[in-house]
């Protein structure tokens, strides 16, 4: 059966994340339902990670099998009539037809979300569920040198969630930078795979630490306690956003995979 991969990006406040539910509605079930619509198939799509209730994306990757070859811009254009007929806040912003070798989890070789924080009294109109709205100034710079305690391979369990289901809380976060522009800023964060509720615990840690509420050495101390106790508030969804995955030019054929370093990419 013919693969194709896609790039998607959506609106995630009306979704109960990416993955498929049985009660309410997903990213995953959209696009299902709009290649059921178009073309009668029942298929299942793998992402390169699932997203969680409320979180966004500019570049999710999915891949879906299907029958019949396609012209690559042709089901492209469908996809986006059928899933805008749906009301869905979905878009397929390119697909490619790939190799069976291709798998849009487990041959990524880094992800990079962003989490987008702003900083001023009012609140927000046109940014609502597009943003943490904090009424009050935060230290960027304080933010950036509590967010480097974390760069590195380290055990993560103070930032995952209870709920996360990776069989090791152990990661290698390649980057995690604090910027600002104005009221705006923006955290980054690479990795190879992230754990459950990781980016949005970094994001609530590094906002005490903007405020005052923590110093970098108690970041450092949060992380090397390795306690869920230890960790800062969660910080909402409204403010993540899957930016882009990257992966290998070429996939060789029959690539052999393993879930031993991709298990847990669960962005919440």
């Amino acid at each position: 059966m013919p693969r194709f991969r896609m790039t998607v990006e959506y609106d995630g406040s009306p979704y109960f994340g990416w993955q498929r539910q049985t009660n309410g509605p997903s990213v995953q079930g959209a696009l299902e339902a709009a290649v059921l619509s178009l073309t009668t198939e029942t298929v299942s799509f793998r992402g390169a990670g699932r997203t969680d209730s409320g979180v966004h994306a500019k570049g999710q990757v999915v891949h879906v099998d299907l029958s019949r070859a396609w012209e690559p811009y042709k089901l492209r254009n469908a996809l986006n009539a059928h899933l805008a007929m749906a009301g869905e806040a979905v878009s397929v912003l390119d697909v490619e037809a790939v190799t069976e070798d291709f798998d849009a989890r487990f041959s990524a070789l880094r992800r990079h979300y962003l989490y987008r924080i702003i900083c001023r009294k009012s609140r927000l109109a046109l940014e609502h569920k597009r943003a943490w709205w904090v009424s009050k100034d935060l230290d960027h710079e304080t933010m950036h040198a509590a967010a480097q305690m974390l760069v590195g391979r380290h055990d993560f369990t103070t930032f995952r969630s209870v709920h996360c289901q990776a069989n090791s809380p152990v990661r290698t976060l390649d980057r995690l930078d604090v910027t600002r522009d104005g009221d705006l800023i923006e955290i980054r964060a690479t990795a190879q795979s992230f754990l459950h509720n990781q980016i949005r615990s970094f994001a609530g840690t590094l906002k005490l630490a903007g405020d005052g509420g923590m110093t970098v050495d108690d970041v450092k101390a949060a992380l090397e306690a390795r306690d869920r106790k230890a960790c800062g508030p969660v910080a909402p969804p409204d403010g993540l956003y899957f930016m882009q995955v990257d992966y290998p030019d070429v996939i060789p054929p029959r690539l052999p995979r393993t879930e031993t370093n991709n298990d847990g990419d669960d962005l919440s």
